[in-house]
């Protein structure tokens, strides 16, 4: 009988076959969603309504994995939500069978390795990579050392006109109280080879543009997160009369939507420098303040151009005297909520109700210019949902994605594994003489127990002479 380690148990998930290795599974229980490569068995199963990811890995690795990921989620950090381990399981023939480690599957996202495909955008590719450098710093400012960043082991979600970053995949993670300097450059390291090295392959398989160069992308995934770093911890020195050079450092952060708690200010013994270094920095400025007033949980951009909008409403009503709490309720009755409730029930799975309405904000500007009046919320809501949302394609899950998916031009040979290759590669393996027959007699084995290479070698050359 398999056991479930949880905090948030689902008991529609106690009567799958945990009994079957999860290669096995039957398909009418999977999901075919773009998943990046993974070392594991990894599959998307279906509960209902609900859509989880399950990986097959060994037990103190899934245990390990399962605890990070709830430190991460108690941190405020963004990354898939752990919903439990099966351990326990037994297979067919009675042979053990490696635990599962189930996480809920995040709306709305899509594995950064199928965004670099062909025909991508070069301001789209510098925006990914700005989101994949901050999250990778924001793991760093809490003392996470990630140990495997790759393009498979992160999701991006849209963030009003940017992206935001998810960590999928903490096997490899640590948590410390602070990290040193060397266990960061340890991190960048691993990054700069595994990026670089998918990147390749996604050169090697045609799915790359071709604009794109895999050395200059992990070059200036490098360089933006020293920059950042930077930006975030740097020392900053000034002189005595240049104190609003403090503020400005914070609005810079605060901008780059990190909230500074704590500054180190120092002074020389006669005042005429100043020495500023931030101490405590926490990501999600924006999405902190307009949870505060509004309750809504976004992401960071999608909060600043919410804010934007709430801003905009308490200066055209002319409240800049009213408690900004109450300005912010107003808002959302008469704003946000209206703005939303136009969308169909159909094509609720195109968008999130803060991206729907960022993008009805960039609708209703054009559609005033063009108009040469202001257009409402709702009569822009109405327009941009026949003329752009209908046509868009599903970000949720829908009933398609049972279906094969494709990636680029060419399908999955397993829609449900993308490890396994495409349908179109029929060219049969190279020829390798150390999978070849079973060795003879006639190769002497070495001195250390096993075969000598050598010898091996000798024969393979002898046969593509004959």
């Amino acid at each position: 009988m398999p056991r479930f380690l949880s905090a948030k148990p689902d008991a529609r998930l106690i009567p799958l076959p945990w009994g079957t290795p999860l290669a096995d599974w039957p398909a009418e229980q999977l999901v075919a969603l773009p998943r990046g490569i993974s070392r594991h068995v990894v599959r998307f199963i279906r509960v209902d309504d609900q859509v989880y990811a399950a990986k097959e890995v060994i037990e103190h690795l899934a245990i390990h994995e399962y605890r990070m990921l709830h430190d991460l989620m108690r941190l405020d950090t963004p990354a898939v939500e752990p919903l439990g381990v099966v351990t326990g399981r037994i297979g067919p023939d009675g042979e053990p069978l490696d635990p599962v480690l189930i996480t809920r599957h995040l709306q709305f996202s899509l594995p950064y390795r199928s965004l670099f495909s062909s025909g991508v955008r070069q301001d789209t590719v510098m925006r990914l990579i700005d989101a994949l450098v901050v999250l990778l710093a924001r793991l760093h400012l809490l003392g996470f050392l990630w140990g495997d960043v790759s393009l498979s082991n992160v999701l991006f979600r849209r963030d009003a006109g940017e992206f935001a970053a998810y960590l999928v995949d903490a096997e490899t993670g640590e948590l410390h109280d602070v990290l040193t300097k060397g266990q960061r450059e340890h991190d960048l390291q691993i990054a700069r080879t595994n990026l670089f090295g998918e990147f390749c392959d996604l050169e090697a398989g045609g799915l790359l543009d071709e604009a794109l160069d895999p050395l200059s992308l992990v070059d200036a995934i490098e360089n933006r997160y020293r920059e950042l770093w930077t930006e975030l911890t740097g020392v900053e020195e000034f002189g005595g009369n240049e104190l609003h050079r403090i503020e400005s450092r914070v609005r810079r952060l605060n901008a780059l939507g990190f909230d500074v708690a704590e500054l180190d200010i120092s002074t020389s013994r006669d005042g005429t420098k100043v020495r500023i270094q931030p101490k405590v920095v926490d990501a999600g400025h924006h999405s902190r303040r307009l949870m505060r007033l509004t309750g809504l949980d976004t992401e960071e951009n999608q909060a600043r151009r919410l804010l934007n909008d709430l801003d905009t409403f308490r200066a055209r009503t002319s409240q800049g005297h009213v408690d900004e709490s109450q300005v912010a309720h107003q808002w959302l009755t008469q704003c946000f909520e209206p703005v939303v409730d136009t969308i169909p029930p159909e094509l609720l799975s195109k968008r999130d109700a803060a991206q729907f309405f960022h993008e009805v904000l960039d609708y209703r500007w054009y559609a005033s210019q063009r108009n040469g009046y202001e257009v409402s919320h709702v009569d822009a809501a109405h327009g941009y949902i026949n003329d752009i949302l209908r046509n868009l394609p599903d970000e949720a899950i829908s009933e398609d994605a049972m279906e094969q998916l494709p990636e680029g031009n060419r399908v999955l040979a397993n829609p449900f594994d993308p490890s396994q290759g495409y349908a179109d590669d029929t060219a049969e393996n190279p020829y390798d003489p150390w999978e070849d027959d079973p060795v003879t007699d006639d190769v002497a084995p070495s001195p250390f127990g096993g075969f000598d290479i050598e010898a091996l070698r000798a024969r393979a050359e002898a046969e593509g002479k004959g």
